[in-house]
């Protein structure tokens, strides 16, 4: 096996080990263990319906992998994909309530305007990360609060309608909703844009200069600069590029599965982000299994709390696994250096 399959097979063997002690677990608390596996594993492809589910959980969790990916691709540990994702739909919800436009028209300039808001919104912690060196961590998950707090604010003093009974926005004009793609499924347009973005980032990433560059600042910025590569611009250029896609992956959740703004808390996609990243080695291409594979598990778990005697957190056990497992830079690690060895003795 070549050493430069051991990434796959170092992420398999994760998922494997996950997927095993969570049925330990189901078997330990239920019942009927063998129907609630069965009710996990089966259910989310039992159905036209539930195949959409999986599907349309997927959509939010590419774009956040996607952008979370190249941010990590760049050694840069930002998580404010959270915040980004949030404040961009509340924009793309304000333009779709407040603007009249045609229905080709009206989903483009809503999502741009997400888009764009995104992306400046993220410059900033680049900037302070690349001209002042601080803590992209810290200063993104600040601005995930800083950014929940005054979208929430549009929401409850600007947006919302006080006719329902719940914290949600007026109802946004039918020509700003993306069309569905799949009759008797949420599988909307989002799923094209998404994939196709995905596409050009791989592109980009691989096949032009400045991913070239975003790599090589991601592997050792200081080699970077002694080669002549302008890293700090490189840092603010790709926290403008992910804010975009996180900002584009928040309008378009909104506009294409509800009718009404009603996020009151963080939806949880940007931190949700994160894992896909890990789980996809920050390839852009692998973003849409590990996408498919999260939602496959939590819709197998939602199921899965439905029908047996089993509770849908149980989900987060394996997601903590995985985490756990991938991070840890050891695991497998021996196996690594024999595959190496061996390689090294062949070309000797």
């Amino acid at each position: 096996m070549k050493v430069k399959y051991f990434e796959v097979i170092r992420t398999t063997a994760v998922i494997l080990i996950a997927l095993v002690l969570a049925f330990i677990i189901i078997s330990i608390v239920s019942e009927q263990p063998l129907e609630s596996i069965r009710i996990f594993l089966w259910e989310p492809l039992n159905t036209k319906g539930h195949i959409g589910n999986v599907i349309e959980m997927a959509i939010p969790l590419m774009f956040t992998g996607l952008a979370v990916s190249l941010l990590f691709k760049a050694n840069l540990f930002n998580l404010g994909a959270e915040g980004l994702f949030y404040f961009s739909g509340v924009v793309a919800a304000s333009l779709a309530i407040h603007l009249s436009l045609n229905s080709f028209v009206h989903p483009i300039v809503a999502i741009l305007a997400g888009s764009l808001v995104g992306a400046v919104l993220s410059a900033i912690p680049g900037i302070l990360k690349a001209k002042w060196n601080v803590n992209e961590l810290v200063s993104s998950l600040m601005f995930n609060n800083i950014l929940f707090g005054i979208g929430l604010y549009i929401l409850n003093y600007k947006l919302r309608d006080a006719q329902a009974f719940a914290a949600v926005s007026f109802k946004f004009e039918k020509t700003a909703v993306l069309t569905k793609l799949i009759p008797g499924t949420r599988i909307h347009t989002g799923l094209i844009i998404v994939l196709v973005l995905i596409v050009a980032a791989h592109y980009f990433l691989y096949k032009t200069k400045w991913g070239y560059e975003l790599r090589m600042t991601g592997a050792n910025r200081e080699f970077a600069g002694y080669s002549g590569m302008k890293t700090a611009k490189v840092i603010i250029i790709v926290h403008l590029i992910a804010g975009f896609i996180a900002g584009m992956g928040g309008s378009v959740e909104v506009l294409g599965m509800y009718n009404r703004f009603q996020w009151s808390s963080l939806p949880g996609y940007g931190l949700d982000g994160a894992l896909v990243a890990m789980l996809a080695k920050n390839n852009p291409i692998s973003v849409i299994g590990a996408a498919l594979f999260l939602a496959y598990i939590r819709i197998g778990a939602d199921q899965m709390a439905r029908f047996s005697d089993v509770p849908a957190e149980m989900i987060s056990i394996v997601q903590a696994i995985i985490i756990l497992l991938i991070s840890a830079e050891q695991f497998l690690k021996f196996w690594k250096n024999r595959m190496l060895l061996k390689e090294a003795q062949r070309n000797v």
